[in-house]
């Protein structure tokens, strides 16, 4: 009879790369996995965050990198290699909030980055990580959704889109691979405290000509919970589904969000 894990704790030694991971809820997964003992490489834009996530963890690896990019991730997972040796688990966190407005409004170039950073920086970060997570004898994989991905999203029609892409994916991921030993789930947050939901607050306030309070009410009402979440929440679910505890969830979309009723 198998034995059932008390208690969260990731394998010796596990490799794990955070894309996005120098600053918000990317910063505070590879805090938590590297404060678990996880070795871990992240990527990310900015220069100064990379040097801030440097300074906190100078055993830590890092590249700067664009997830849409394809020479980029190419370059990224080189680096990984040289400095990792493999790979045990990949999360997918690179994302953007894309513009707000009416569909006959937004710019089909805004329209594009969004999806090519939502959606399809996911898969070439797995089209390069599922080889290196095979070698290894199996892993993890978790997709950074949205509450989003399970609600249409007026006025954000772009960012609601990806997000629903990424469920499709982790799902048909999960029966692809499932096979060989690797878990693929997606976590889906709500309203992260933060400045990008700061930011996606005051556009929408002034599109509909609100104060910022009223707006910020208006968000927070449509939670159960009546709270918003922090980025320590999502990264404690992201640890448990890297861990032992773990090892039989695939293919789910986890809500981390208070329970949002609505967007």
């Amino acid at each position: 009879m198998s034995q059932t894990p008390s208690a969260i704790s990731l394998a010796p030694g596990t490799r794990a790369l955070v894309t996005a991971g120098a600053s918000g809820i990317g910063r505070a997964i590879a805090d938590l996995l590297l404060a678990h003992g996880a070795r871990v490489h992240i990527c990310d834009v900015s220069d100064a965050f990379l040097e801030d996530f440097v300074k906190a963890w100078p055993d830590a690896s890092v590249s700067k990198a664009d997830v849409s990019s394809e020479a980029d991730v190419a370059r990224l997972f080189g680096d990984l290699r040289s400095r990792l040796g493999g790979l045990d688990v990949l999360v997918n966190n690179a994302g953007i909030a894309g513009p707000t407005g009416g569909v006959e409004d937004i710019a089909p170039a805004d329209w594009r980055r969004t999806i090519d950073i939502c959606l399809t920086g996911q898969f070439l970060c797995a089209h390069h990580a599922v080889p290196m997570l095979k070698s290894a004898g199996g892993g993890a994989i978790v997709n950074l959704s949205s509450a989003a991905g399970r609600f249409g999203y007026a006025f954000r029609t772009p960012y609601s889109a990806a997000k629903w892409g990424v469920i499709g994916f982790t799902q048909s991921l999960a029966k692809e691979l499932g096979p060989a030993n690797i878990r693929v789930n997606a976590i889906l947050p709500g309203i992260i405290e933060g400045p990008r939901m700061t930011g996606v607050i005051e556009a929408r306030a002034k599109q509909l000509g609100v104060s910022y309070a009223e707006m910020e009410k208006t968000y927070v009402d449509r939670i159960s919970l009546r709270r918003m979440t922090s980025a320590q929440d999502v990264a404690a679910m992201v640890l448990f589904l890297a861990s032992e505890a773990g090892r039989n969830l695939s293919g789910q979309s986890i809500g981390v969000d208070g329970n949002v009723e609505s967007l």
